[in-house]
């Protein structure tokens, strides 16, 4: 399974979608920041699963329906931080959207997140990771899970992986920076989480004009089933 994951950087990157789902192929495609009713239905044969309906910065899922079929989708509010309250760009952060594979059978929850600001403590964008796979594990109790997103978490990265390890997730980095527009903050902002997949690849791709490069994950689903 390849999967896009793009922050349009309040909807200005949105004319590339069509060039990197023609050029990456991939099954799933996780946005953050995005004008969500400005965003087409279909993006080279990838629908419109989901998208929050008043944020001001969106959040969207689309995937390929000749593979899987959504059974479920959930947008899910997470803990605010003062940055929200005041700037109002956010009040839910998690697009979920449960999939069946029409081939295989199995099914598996995806997801597109993007964590509080930097103004925001890394412990409140713990907070919202830990509530958020929570929530997904609702969802679809079992069911293999894939978060990708802006985690907007470039430093301290340690205590980040223990709170994704304690709920059985795996922590995975892309191979370069993802936000070069400040020296300052640079570092490794998208990334993945996972449980019941493998994840074989986060390849960084060339930047657009975006301040975030977009992400390319390559993932492999277990062969061993989540205890349910």
């Amino acid at each position: 399974m390849r999967i896009i994951s793009y922050n349009l950087r309040k909807h200005a990157a949105a004319h590339e979608l069509e060039t990197l789902v023609a050029e990456h192929t991939p099954d799933l495609l996780c946005l953050q920041e995005a004008d969500v009713e400005a965003l087409p239905e279909n993006i080279v044969g990838m629908v419109l699963a989901h998208g929050t309906a008043g944020n001001r910065l969106g959040i969207a899922v689309f995937y390929r329906p000749d593979m899987y079929r959504a059974t479920d989708v959930r947008t899910i509010g997470l803990k605010k931080s003062l940055h929200d309250r005041i700037a109002r760009p956010a009040h839910e952060r998690v697009v979920a959207v449960r999939l069946h594979d029409i081939d295989d059978g199995y099914e598996f929850i995806a997801a597109s997140f993007h964590a509080a600001p930097l103004t925001a403590l890394n412990s409140l964008r713990r907070q919202q990771i830990r509530a958020a796979l929570a929530e997904l594990d609702q969802m679809g109790h079992g069911l293999p899970v894939i978060m990708a997103g802006d985690y907007n978490y470039p430093v301290f990265k340690e205590n980040l992986g223990a709170t994704i390890r304690e709920h059985g997730y795996m922590l995975t980095l892309s191979d370069e920076h993802t936000y070069t527009r400040y020296r300052v903050f640079r570092g490794h902002y998208d990334f993945a989480t996972s449980v019941g997949f493998r994840v074989d690849t986060v390849h960084t791709l060339p930047q657009g004009v975006s301040d975030h490069r977009p992400i390319l994950i390559t993932a492999t689903r277990a062969t061993a089933s989540r205890a349910h």
